[in-house]
């Protein structure tokens, strides 16, 4: 083995080209490249066939206050048949309250590390110690296919840094031989069999070994049969390398949808229903204001632009990008949780402004997050009012609002509102009346919700509140006008298990409008 050693020792020079120790920052104070990695002495004879594996090892200390990625360029000579990368860090001890060391790391090929480019080879994050890539297969979390010749870069992106600094080690290991073929990716269809127009239940935010969850996509798919949905969506982090891993999982009873968690340091984001194949860069900051062209390739390719627990505690987990862009927002994620309180009530304020000022409006969704057992799929669900099971129609529904949350299938619920010579308006809609007096009938029925609450809540606040029956089924209705409440939507609420706090939430709903 031969090894190659330099040090990452000190903050770059912002401002200039080349920082100290020989640290080239490629954007302002947001990534730096370290010096290459050659193998240029490592091809066999003639540059191709077989030969010995080839090993580097690189060690070095990322200092406090390090770029956000670091890039590892390695020379790549003809005849590799297979690229293997592992690496390890420090993980400092550190006093209570003081952030430690996390590294993350994935890879791009010889085609660049331009930001949305056709480079990106594969990201595990922290999930993985190391990964492999050659022409027919790839740990997931990576794209398989030829490990070309020319300069490769492994990217580092230092999470968190301990005061004294990440001491880390990379080995790159090239495989010499014959390359083999790349077989084409099996995507999922479309559109499934499906009811047509009705209800679909489906969970948009799931994790499996393709990124940091430990289900296959084999027991999501068993996982959300059981849990009675109809759609899924890949949603693995900072990779689509899951889009081609669902062959055979789909079926006449369940559509598989394919998108990423695009994870950045300043907010995560699903990007649902994106055409197959599709990788969305994360390597952006709030204050780099190029949020809105990510988001503008999202929708390009079909999808929906939803910010994922906005609210979060996790480190770079809350939203900071605004909400211009959402086409629905995730305020209710895994089991119902404080965090989840604060992004609902974030965003009633949003309905009560636009519902003040005549704007548009962004729809509400639900996710598991499921990422291992004991997390479940399917808790909560988005339920979704779709002319069929396709993910056109699911997309149009949810972009619509016509929809409502539920902690499970066992809970289902209809809601709307009428008045004013027999109009009615569901969830998601606006019902017109011919003033602002006019009386408004507003109708909940609800089915597998035993010991809940139902709440009506309004730009005013909740306004209406009744206990259902013990059997958890009932039907209530409330009176009102477009005056007294510019829009209805509907909670369902557990006991509350603390005092003067409230009770988790078992269903809620889109909002219906009320225009006098």
């Amino acid at each position: 083995m031969s090894t190659a050693s330099h040090s990452a020792h000190g903050r770059p020079l912002h401002g200039h080209p080349m920082g100290r120790r020989g640290l080239l920052v490629t954007t302002a104070a947001t990534a730096l490249t370290l010096g290459t990695v050659s193998f240029a002495d490592a091809a066999p004879p003639g540059g191709r066939g077989h030969g010995p594996d080839r090993t580097r090892t690189v060690r070095g200390t990322l200092p406090t206050g390090a770029p956000d990625f670091v890039y590892l360029p390695v020379e790549v000579p003809h005849g590799v048949r297979e690229m293997a990368v592992s690496y390890t860090y420090e993980k400092t001890p550190v006093p209570a309250g003081t952030q430690g060391n996390a590294l993350d790391i994935g890879i791009f090929d010889e085609r660049g590390t331009e930001p949305g480019g056709r480079g990106f080879r594969g990201w595990s994050g922290g999930a993985r110690s190391s990964f492999f890539i050659r022409a027919d297969a790839a740990t997931p979390g990576y794209i398989a296919g030829p490990v070309r010749e020319g300069t490769w870069h492994i990217a580092l992106g230092p999470y968190t840094v301990a005061p004294e600094g990440l001491p880390y080690e990379v080995t790159i290991t090239l495989r010499f031989g014959p390359a083999g073929s790349t077989p084409e990716p099996v995507y999922p269809p479309e559109r499934a069999k499906g009811r047509g127009r009705a209800w679909y239940r489906g969970d948009c935010h799931l994790h499996s070994v393709h990124s940091d969850g430990r289900r296959t996509p084999a027991e999501i798919a068993a996982a959300a049969r059981a849990a009675g949905l109809d759609f899924i969506n890949s949603s693995e982090h900072n990779t689509h390398s899951a889009h081609g891993a669902w062959a055979g999982l789909w079926g006449d009873d369940l559509l598989v949808l394919t998108g990423e968690e695009v994870t950045t340091r300043n907010g995560h984001l699903l990007a649902l229903a994106v055409d197959p194949g599709t990788f969305v860069d994360w390597r952006y900051r709030a204050r780099d204001n190029r949020f809105g062209h990510y988001a503008k390739a999202v929708r390009r390719a079909g999808g929906l632009v939803v910010p994922a627990h906005p609210h979060a505690t996790c480190v770079g987990c809350h939203w900071k990008f605004g909400f211009g862009d959402a086409g629905a927002v995730e305020v209710w994620n895994g089991a119902y949780s404080p965090e989840d309180e604060v992004a609902l009530a974030e965003w009633d304020n949003s309905l009560v402004a636009a519902a003040r000022w005549s704007k548009p409006w962004i729809p509400a969704m639900g996710n598991s997050d499921a990422h291992r057992e004991p997390d479940l799929v399917g808790l909560p669900q988005t339920v979704v009012l779709a002319d069929e099971l396709s993910r056109e129609a699911i997309v149009a529904g949810i972009r619509a609002g016509h929809s409502y949350i539920a902690e499970s299938s066992a809970l289902s619920l209809s809601f709307g509102a009428s008045g004013g010579r027999g109009r009615h308006a569901g969830i998601g809609e606006r019902l017109r009346v011919d003033g602002d007096d006019t009386p408004v009938t507003v109708r909940l029925e609800v089915a597998g919700a035993p010991g809940c609450t139902v709440h009506f809540v309004t730009d005013q606040g909740t306004l209406f509140t009744t206990g259902l029956p013990e059997s958890g089924a009932g039907a209530v209705e409330w009176r009102t006008t477009p005056s007294h409440a510019a829009y209805v939507r509907a909670e369902v609420r557990h006991p509350a298990t603390v005092p003067g706090l409230p009770g988790a939430m078992a269903a809620l709903t889109n909002p219906v409008f009320l225009e006098g």
